[in-house]
């Protein structure tokens, strides 16, 4: 492999990483931001705002939660969860264990 491409691969390695991690530290902005937000909804009081103020906090919670999967489906857009050599390992592990349930009862 030549140099230049090994340090494109690293490039590639580290815009993966980041992007991951920024996903995981918005992540958790996003989850200490909706308890407070749902903490806000059991303090709120009686008032004339109250209404305007539930509908801003739904309507801040349902927006951040759009773009948090949308980021979620960026920063993992490569990452396959089913990919075929997890299929493979499974068919092997399910086929190895069958085989030793049926060694077992003969």
């Amino acid at each position: 492999m030549t140099k230049l491409k090994e340090e494109q691969l690293k490039a590639n390695a580290r815009k993966k990483v980041r992007r991951i991690k920024t996903f995981y530290l918005h992540l958790a902005l996003y989850l200490i931001c909706i308890v407070l937000i749902l903490y806000n909804f059991i303090i709120i009081e009686e008032g004339p705002y109250k209404d305007n103020i539930i509908s801003l906090n739904l309507s801040i919670i349902v927006a951040w939660t759009a773009f948090i999967l949308i980021h979620g489906f960026i920063a993992f857009k490569e990452s396959k969860v089913f990919s075929k050599s997890w299929e493979q390992r499974k068919m092997s592990e399910f086929s190895q264990k069958d085989e030793s349930e049926r060694q077992l009862w003969e």
